[in-house]
C-alpha cells in the first residue's frame, strides 16, 4: 500500500500532534567528570536506574559516546540542558 500522505503533510501532522520524529541525547566523554558524577546525573535527569547509569558511563568511557535518552525534542530538551548545566558534555541528534 502505498503511502497517501506527502511528507509536508506527515510534518505537518507530527507538529500539530507534538510527537515530531524520535531524537535521543548523546552523552560525549570528557576528562573531566568523574564516574560517580555521571551515574548520579543519569539517574537524577534521565531517570536511569543505577546500573543502567553506570552501564552507560562504561559505554561513554570505552566508546567516546553513547545515546542515554530518547523521545520527541520538545521531551528531551530540558533533560539535555540538565545534564549541561551539570558539567557533561550532551547533545541531541
Amino acid at each position: 500500500m502505498r503511502n497517501q500522505f506527502s511528507p509536508e503533510e506527515l510534518l505537518l501532522e507530527e507538529v500539530l500532534c507534538e510527537t515530531g520524529p524520535v531524537r535521543e541525547i548523546v552523552l560525549h566523554n570528557d576528562d573531566v567528570n568523574t564516574f560517580d558524577h555521571v551515574i548520579l546525573s543519569l539517574m537524577e535527569v534521565c531517570d536511569h536506574e543505577p546500573i543502567q547509569a553506570e552501564q552507560c558511563a562504561w559505554i561513554v568511557h570505552n566508546n567516546g559516546k553513547c545515546s542515554v535518552k530518547r523521545g520527541t525534542f520538545d521531551q528531551l530538551e530540558a533533560r539535555c540542558h540538565a545534564l549541561q548545566d551539570r558539567g557533561l558534555s550532551a547533545v541531541i541528534q
